[in-house]
C-alpha cells in the first residue's frame, strides 16, 4: 500500500501549478487555497484534497469567463 501525504508543503504546491513562492502566498493569504500552519515556525501545509479542490475550482471559473466572453 502507498503511503501518499495528505498535507503537502507550499513548495510542493509551487512546482504542481508551476507558481512562485510569492504567488503560493497570495493564494493562501486570499484564501483561494485553504491551507494550515504547522509547527513552531508556522509552516504552511496544503492538503491534497483541497489542492484538487482548487484546482477544480479554477477550471469552473475558466469556463464561466470562457462563456461570459463569448457572449459578449
Amino acid at each position: 500500500m502507498l503511503n501518499l501525504p495528505i498535507f503537502v508543503p507550499l513548495d510542493r504546491i509551487m512546482e504542481e501549478l508551476s507558481i512562485s513562492r510569492a504567488q503560493a502566498y497570495a493564494l493562501v493569504r486570499s484564501g483561494q487555497l485553504r491551507a494550515i500552519q504547522v509547527g513552531g515556525r508556522g509552516q504552511w501545509r496544503v492538503s491534497l484534497e483541497e489542492l484538487d479542490a482548487y484546482i477544480h475550482r479554477s477550471y469552473e471559473e475558466t469556463a464561466r469567463l470562457i462563456h461570459q466572453d463569448s457572449n459578449s
